[in-house]
């Protein structure tokens, strides 16, 4: 759970596919409550969801063309527009947070020591420390003035956090009013994170390993830090030094913070710990940042950053300086492939300087 000091770094990006709406059943602001969902049940038994997007072939790869300063490619678009992350499959409000009814539970900051406790159902105001294993937080509410919504201690593991909504209230936390770490991973094995609403916190999904899917992280809120410094924010961060796999597949991931306001990426890979390593980057919708996406840099290898859509919501260029800074194209097993802009226009990095 490194801090983030200011990074200048290149750019560019490439091409990916219109993905599948995802199902709506016991999700949504339609969502009603579902009894019949067993408490570690990742998805309803009654829904009659379409297979998820990690079923569907990728499409034939596109042409791609080297993105310039501003990430603009002079190369046709070689796919339709994605104009919002709902109207093409990804993660929002509907599809993400609780699907039942929660019941109020004002515990204040709770520390877990019992291995293999379901929390499911709850209004939290609070935050869940844990050093327990094999922990499910599911369909729960948490509104967090700690550091952490929820936070895994080292040498502990099995943490999911599934169907869920973490966030805080501005201005209400402990790092000169803001707050931190939504979902963090202290250990060396892996957490899962799936289909959750995340917002607020400064680094929303900060771990080395983990699988991260169908989650929405958005209205991250940008705060002047206790050392007196804009705090710099990401949707996801990871430190490098990681002995296992990250996985960030299929999830909206938006960095509104403005660039003189403390903004990093959307998604940070950075070697603070050590070498980046082993990480997937596939079917992300991502929007924001000083850059994008921060790729590792030297030394990082394994990085696989597929049909992902960067989007222009914030910025021409998605980040606001451009798409992707340190991008390590020579790297060992490290592939770009099918990525685009929302706009259409396929691009890849420019060659590290």
């Amino acid at each position: 759970m490194s801090r983030r000091t200011g990074r200048i770094p290149l750019a560019g990006l490439l091409l990916a596919a219109l993905l599948a709406v995802m199902g709506t059943a016991c999700s949504g602001s339609e969502r009603s409550a579902a009894p019949d969902c067993p408490d570690d049940a990742p998805t309803c038994p009654a829904s009659a969801s379409p297979a998820p997007p990690s079923a569907a072939p990728s499409p034939p790869a596109q042409p791609t063309a080297t993105a310039g300063p501003s990430g603009a490619s002079a190369t046709p678009a070689a796919r339709a527009a994605c104009p919002s992350p709902s109207a093409c499959g990804f993660p929002d409000a509907r599809t993400t947070g609780p699907r039942i009814a929660l019941k109020p539970s004002k515990t204040g900051d709770m520390t877990v020591r019992t291995d293999g406790m379901v929390l499911r159902g709850q209004d939290i105001t609070g935050s869940l420390d844990i050093y327990a294993n094999d922990v499910t937080v599911i369909d729960t509410r948490i509104t967090s003035a700690n550091w952490w919504g929820i936070n895994l201690r080292p040498g502990y593991h099995g943490l999911r956090v599934l169907h869920s909504t973490i966030t805080a209230v501005p201005g209400k936390g402990p790092d000169n009013g803001g707050v931190d770490y939504a979902v963090s991973n202290m250990g060396v094995s892996s957490i899962e994170v799936g289909w959750c609403d995340i917002s607020v916190f400064g680094d929303a999904l900060s771990m080395g390993q983990g699988d991260l899917h169908d989650n929405y992280v958005h209205d991250i809120a940008p705060f002047v830090n206790q050392g007196g410094e804009w705090q710099h924010t990401n949707a996801v961060i990871s430190g490098g030094g990681n002995t296992g796999h990250l996985i960030i597949r299929h999830n909206t991931l938006l960095n509104p913070t403005g660039l003189e306001q403390g903004a990093s990426g959307s998604i940070g890979l950075f070697a603070d710990s050590g070498a980046v390593r082993n990480v997937t980057v596939d079917r992300n919708w991502i929007a924001g940042g000083a850059y994008a996406l921060y790729a590792g840099g030297t030394g990082a290898t394994g990085i696989k950053v597929t049909d992902n859509v960067f989007s222009t919501q914030y910025h021409p260029a998605s980040g606001g300086y451009s798409v992707v800074a340190h991008w390590n194209a020579g790297g060992a097993g490290n592939v770009w492939r099918n990525n685009r802009m929302s706009d259409g226009r396929p691009v890849r990095p420019e060659p590290s300087s």
